[in-house]
């Protein structure tokens, strides 16, 4: 979801609760990671400064961004991608956990979540360096297939490094990394004795507690179209992270076919079955972020059937005709609430 749409939609919802014993509701808002984010605090502690707080969320999102990102220059995450070097690689704690846990993902699911996939995303267009919309040829996508793969990336959990099997070979984190931050955040708040907040960064969330309402947190979750912005459910939560992957947004269309920038790891090519988009409520939003992207290239028959094997609360939105079809999993279906109830 858009972070203009889902502070417009916060702000309705909000709007629409009853206005009684409220407590008070620090709002900080900022860029980062090439969207916006923003962080609501519910009663901010007395000793803590609004001017201070700013300040350390903005250098924990700097900090994630300086580690992670593939459009800061000298990021630790460029640096690693231009080296040719094969052998163990020390990196950042941050860094390590985070790809591990990428990796992690990547073997639970049989590679349909698999962060080296830079070659193919060039390939098709949608990476940072532009190219002409074009489906590529066959022979292209088997070439870039044979330079990505999460095996032949290599953990020592030990003293956290890492390294690759072929110098070429390049991560990107954009599916992992925005969660990460979020979490990060939340960390930060919780050291400081916050008990009540929502962080959101791009769409995706994490929140504790309850509202300046006393109430749930009340999440919007966006019809997934691309012409309209609308709201589809809502969902009451209290302690989660929470991510939305859809193929909506980023697409382009030639001949009549629409080519999403969500890719099977397995064929090379943009995902082409009927599911819209995916939300996924985890304990941690990296997680969630991960897992919602995992489940959209799944597609809707066998990410739903992943999701409930595996115990994922996952909300599934299905293309039909006009409409869409919503499923969702067993540990899903107490968080959802249509509009029309």
């Amino acid at each position: 979801m858009r972070p203009i749409l889902i502070s417009l939609l916060l702000f309705m919802i909000t709007a629409c609760e009853e206005q009684v014993d409220v407590k008070s509701e620090t709002v900080f808002t900022g860029s980062t990671m090439g969207t916006t984010f923003m962080v609501k605090v519910i009663d901010l502690p007395d000793a803590l400064k609004p001017q201070e707080i700013k300040a350390e969320i903005d250098k924990v999102l700097k900090d994630v961004n300086d580690k992670m990102s593939l459009w800061v220059a000298d990021s630790e995450l460029v640096r690693f991608n231009q080296s040719k070097e094969t052998d163990w690689q020390q990196v950042s704690y941050d860094l390590f956990n985070v790809i591990s846990s990428a990796n992690e993902i990547s073997l639970q699911s049989n590679g349909r979540f698999d962060v080296t996939l830079e070659p193919l995303i060039k390939l098709w267009g949608f990476s940072k360096e532009k190219r002409e919309h074009e489906p590529p040829q066959s022979d292209e996508i088997k070439k870039a297939l044979k330079a990505i793969g999460y095996k032949k990336i290599h953990l020592d959990q030990k003293s956290y490094r890492i390294k690759k099997d072929e110098p070429d070979l390049t991560i990107n984190l954009s599916a992992i990394a925005k969660g990460f931050g979020i979490d990060q955040v939340a960390r930060y708040l919780e050291s400081k004795g916050v008990g009540h907040y929502m962080v959101e960064i791009g769409g995706d969330l994490r929140v504790k507690g309850s509202n300046a309402h006393r109430q749930p947190w009340k999440i919007a979750i966006e019809t997934p179209t691309a012409d309209s912005r609308s709201l589809h459910s809502i969902i009451d939560v209290e302690t989660t992270g929470m991510a939305t992957s859809g193929d909506y947004r980023n697409y382009f269309e030639k001949d009549g076919v629409r080519f999403s920038h969500i890719i099977d790891p397995l064929d090379g090519r943009p995902i082409r079955h009927k599911l819209a988009s995916v939300t996924v409520l985890r304990k941690d939003a990296m997680t969630a972020d991960a897992l919602a992207t995992t489940l959209l290239v799944m597609g809707e028959e066998d990410g739903l059937k992943w999701a409930e094997d595996n115990g994922i609360a996952a909300y599934f939105l299905i293309r039909s005709q006009d409409q869409f079809i919503e499923k969702k999993t067993s540990q899903f279906h107490a968080f959802v609430q249509p509009l029309n109830k």
